[in-house]
């Protein structure tokens, strides 16, 4: 197979076979096409696209690049959840041993920070001697002892996807519908699920800023799973503002202790609270929508939860003590608030403007290879709609270096903007999409 000739049949809007796909990724993963190669194809998905024969062969095509987890054996339901990336985005850290503290089985895989947005294992690794690259033998033996494993794609999982993910990432090619429904579809039909719940985000600081494009997306990966016989939720919830006020690595790690705590940002818990009922749905651990909700009401006043998450960072390596004194985690040099400029409406919280100013700080990658500073980033405590005085403090900046705290306050003045009035900031979960079709979210009472 010459890779030649796929990238310029799908450059010139013809199709690849489900045989061309499994040959391609197979010899991807093996390092015999190499990164030039797929990244040219990635491009010409972004700009052709695929149709819907060839998201499923491309899915299946990764998920078979690999290895799964083999989890039949466990009494309880298998869910995981899924982001499709957003900034300030911590759900998964409290989200994971909430449920597991519920009864659910939560094998959780993540990825690292994608463009704007951060990852999941990089907040992760912020937890001193934190390890995501557990092989498949280990994840099972925890899953089994403790209900719930945080883990990344090692060579086992899905390679082909482990590589094209961050391809996408380097070559500015992540929004591509296709490729972000096969990425996330082969990772987590590796885990052996018997459910899983998607947070599809839409908004100026979504991949996908259109709430037609986060439908059509929801719709695209419930079909894979359906294809699959694995019962897929989405929620479609906003990213116009960050989600909660912590964003960067350390700092994010610190408010979902909090969250797991009962001490989180309203806008985290609702987010949280809504998937985590969808998720004890689908784990068959609660039958309504209101007994879920308490289920996790009591996991978190009790402690369970937070003890739960003590018992996953120690089985992986970290200090659990974290979870007591955050303090523990990685702490920036530089600290300085960011005030208003003036008198006026918080109009605007620009997620964007936030994200490349973590970047710019440290705490994200521009290459594959940038090592990252867990330490940095910006605690925002401006709401769209808040009326403030000028002097006002609107964030705090955390950074390494006094030329950080300038490239901190540059990303805020872009993203903060400060008016004489302001436009309401989109619903914070707006859909709920099954296999059933599409319908406006109503929270639970």
């Amino acid at each position: 197979m010459e890779a030649r000739t796929l990238i310029e049949r799908k450059r010139n809007g013809g199709r690849i076979a489900a045989t061309e796909w499994r040959s391609l990724m197979k010899h991807y993963a093996a390092g015999e096409v190499p990164d030039y190669q797929m990244a040219a194809l990635a491009m010409a998905i972004f700009f052709v696209g695929l149709d819907r024969e060839e998201i499923v062969a491309l899915t299946n095509a990764m998920l078979e690049s690999g290895s799964t987890l083999q989890l039949d054996h466990l009494s309880v339901g298998r869910v995981d959840k899924h982001s499709t990336g957003g900034v300030g985005d911590k759900v998964s850290l409290v989200l994971a041993p909430l449920v597991a503290a519920c009864g659910v089985a939560v094998p959780m895989m993540s990825g690292r920070g994608l463009g704007h947005t951060g990852g999941t294992l990089d907040k992760l690794e912020s937890i001193p001697g934190f390890r995501t690259d557990l092989p498949l033998a280990r994840a099972t033996a925890q899953l089994e002892a403790i209900g719930c494993a945080l883990i990344g794609q090692t060579r086992e999982i899905a390679p082909a996807d482990r590589q094209l993910y961050a391809l996408r990432d380097a070559t500015a090619t992540v929004e591509s519908i296709p490729l972000i429904a096969a990425s996330i579809m082969s990772k987590k039909l590796a885990e052996g699920l018997t459910g899983l719940v998607l947070d599809v985000k839409y908004g100026s600081g979504a991949f996908l800023p259109e709430l037609d494009r986060g439908l059509t997306l929801a719709r695209t990966m419930i079909e894979l799973g359906a294809d699959h016989g694995c019962p897929v939720v989405a929620l479609l919830t906003a990213m116009d503002r960050p989600l909660g006020r912590a964003c960067g690595n350390a700092l994010e790690v610190a408010e979902a202790i909090a969250a797991l705590r009962g001490e989180g940002p309203a806008d985290l818990m609702d987010v949280t609270y809504a998937l985590g009922t969808e998720m004890l749905l689908l784990g068959g651990v609660a039958s309504t929508r209101h007994d879920a909700r308490r289920r996790m009401e009591v996991a978190i006043a009790s402690g369970q939860a937070a003890r739960k998450f003590q018992q996953i960072i120690e089985a992986q390596g970290g200090d659990p003590a974290v979870v007591d004194d955050p303090g523990l985690l990685p702490q920036a040099a530089e600290v300085a608030l960011f005030v208003a400029a003036r008198d006026g409406v918080v109009a605007q919280v620009e997620p964007r403007a936030i994200g490349r100013g973590i970047t710019a700080l440290g705490g994200g990658r521009t290459k594959v290879e940038d090592a990252v500073d867990p330490s940095v980033g910006f605690v925002i405590t401006a709401r769209p709609g808040d009326v403030v005085r000028e002097g006002a403090p609107l964030a705090t900046i955390f950074a390494r270096d006094a030329a950080g705290v300038a490239a901190g306050r540059a990303a805020l003045l872009e993203s903060i903007r400060l008016a004489d009035g302001a436009d309401p900031p989109l619903p914070l979960i707006s859909h709920r999409v099954t296999g059933a079709g599409v319908e406006r979210y109503e929270a639970e009472a």
